[in-house]
């Protein structure tokens, strides 16, 4: 039997820390491997803990089912209660996520990616090294977008649309009309 296929957890930033350290009389002895969270359970807990969310409007947001956000959210809480109890260290990486980012191409390797430190303008493809880099506005024809990844910021309650600006999460802005908080077209929650 085949596994399920892993679809894609959408993170609207990074985390701005790469981990965690214990500290304490005992630091010099070795506790043990770090704990290991990835980036969608690190979303999980930002959206249920620090922004209040319930699971399913945060699994709205992540773009996955409700049941899947709840274990998703169940993993990240007890890692964090073994890395507390038994004194371990947690590092946050990898997991199969995409960032609620702009989009860029490179013309060389024809490879897509985003940025997800906006702060850090685009010079290079992460793939290839090169220098012929393209946002998003200059796709060519036959590129892969990932589905949910349009060009387009809708707001989920009136349907209005807006150019995507590169660089600038659609989560971060508003709607002109009706001043709710805009998503990528084609994500869960959005009008078709």
């Amino acid at each position: 039997m085949s596994p399920n296929f892993k679809r894609p957890r959408k993170i609207l930033s990074p985390p701005p820390v790469k981990g965690f350290k214990p500290y304490g009389p005992d630091l010099g002895r070795e506790n043990g491997e770090p704990v290991m969270l990835l980036f969608e359970e690190y979303e999980a807990l930002r959206l249920c803990d620090y922004d209040m969310l319930n699971h399913h409007h945060a699994s709205q947001e992540m773009g996955v089912s409700r049941p899947t956000f709840t274990r998703i959210y169940a993993s990240v809480r007890q890692k964090i209660a073994r890395a507390f109890v038994e004194g371990r260290q947690i590092i946050m990486e990898g997991g199969k996520v995409y960032f609620d980012s702009g989009w860029y191409h490179c013309v060389s390797c024809t490879c897509l990616f985003n940025n997800p430190d906006m702060e850090q303008e685009v010079t290079a493809c992460p793939l290839c090294g090169s220098e012929d880099v393209g946002t998003s506005d200059a796709l060519p024809d036959n590129a892969y977008i990932h589905p949910g990844t349009e060009d387009v910021c809708m707001c989920p309650a009136c349907g209005m649309e807006v150019k995507h600006q590169p660089g600038r999460p659609c989560g971060q802005q508003t709607c002109p009309s009706c001043n709710t908080r805009m998503k990528r077209k084609g994500t869960p929650g959005c009008r078709k």
